[in-house]
């Protein structure tokens, strides 16, 4: 997110709180603390008493895109560093609930907050923005070609230093794009320059941004189809071949070790071949259903990156990602093994 972006968030979000007569200081930069761990550090006070804490802002939270921000904001806390407070443009009253239920303090520029410490308990639920903030929340975020030359990226972070024309057909995006992808990754520099070479800026802090902007953009459009499958629980016999059709999300995660039951199938793949229709007993799925349910993606990368994933399953930083949009506990339990298993060598945290 652009700094400016940031700090007008926070602004409105610092004005809203003291309209709740809360005395609220803030201090940017704080010497000693990286930046990608807090944006600012705020003092909230009542007559009952004071709490600090480190700030991370984040715009446009969303239900799938919540999983991938709370992954983040559950790093180690460093020694002497206050709770971190999530601080967003809005928070709807579902999400409001989920965060209170995962004990994660927020406050929004809406007037929305969760505050709690030994001394006071802020509450507020059910604000809404006004048309100001709905402008900011429209306003664009990351590109879907950013998001494809990224995930490229992550899956092998070899190709930043490539000509541009194969990070290209790895990212499945026009090579014309690139020149301003790739200034824009360096702008904020998860690209690094070393030597006139590039090279990816891997953390898990990198791969969390991504998931959440997958989350919020581009995921949505990769559905391409929804089934309900007669043979739900007879999947892991399917016949999946890797050419036509790739597992994802959960039984991805189930295949790859974790201890999850799928309650979604996902699959990638440009269609359904007529073998796994028969296998699953595949029919259409009516608006009304939600059980037994399979979900055809699109593949969004292109045929030289299928090789960095598994014989029968998509990108592990893929898989990280469709987990953590469910939103759901278990999923997101799942999400934090594959994380640990597959890719926390390659994006460590920091």
């Amino acid at each position: 997110m652009k700094t400016a972006e940031a700090g007008v968030v926070l602004e409105r979000t610092v004005q809203a709180l003291r309209a709740h007569s809360l005395a609220v200081s803030v201090q940017a930069d704080v010497p000693g603390w990286p930046e990608e761990k807090a944006a600012a550090w705020l003092r909230v006070a009542t007559g009952r008493g004071s709490g600090n804490y480190s700030v991370v802002v984040k715009r446009r939270l969303t239900q799938g895109s919540l999983g991938a921000v709370l992954a983040q904001l559950r790093q180690p806390v460093d020694a002497g560093q206050p709770p971190v407070l999530l601080i967003t443009d809005h928070v709807s009253p579902p999400l409001a609930d989920r965060l209170q239920a995962s004990q994660q303090q927020f406050a929004d520029a809406a007037g929305n907050a969760y505050l709690e410490t030994a001394a006071f308990l802020v509450l507020v639920k059910g604000r809404k923005p006004d048309a100001k903030q709905i402008a900011l929340r429209a306003s664009r975020g990351f590109s879907n070609s950013r998001l494809k030359v990224l995930f490229a990226l992550i899956c092998d972070p070899e190709l930043a230093a490539a000509p541009y024309r194969v990070i290209a057909a790895a990212a499945n995006v026009a090579l014309g794009s690139l020149p301003a992808v790739v200034a824009e990754l360096q702008r904020d520099e998860s690209l690094l320059v070393q030597h006139r070479q590039r090279r990816l800026n891997a953390s898990k802090r990198l791969l969390d941004e991504w998931a959440q902007a997958y989350a919020i953009g581009l995921r949505g459009r990769t559905l391409s189809g929804r089934h309900v499958a007669g043979n739900f629980a007879g999947w892991p016999d399917w016949h999946l071949h890797a050419a036509h059709a790739r597992w994802g999300g959960e039984p991805a995660a189930k295949l790859l070790g974790c201890d999850l039951q799928p309650g979604v199938l996902t699959l990638y793949g440009d269609r359904l071949p007529a073998r796994l229709v028969a296998d699953g007993h595949l029919t259409l799925a009516g608006p009304a259903d939600y059980q037994g349910l399979v979900e055809l993606r699109k593949p969004f990368w292109g045929e030289a990156l299928a090789a960095t994933a598994g014989p029968q399953t998509v990108a592990p930083a893929l898989i990280y990602a469709d987990l953590l949009a469910t939103g759901n506990v278990r999923c997101c339990a799942a999400a934090q093994a594959i994380y640990e298993s597959f890719l926390a060598r390659a994006f460590p945290s920091r």
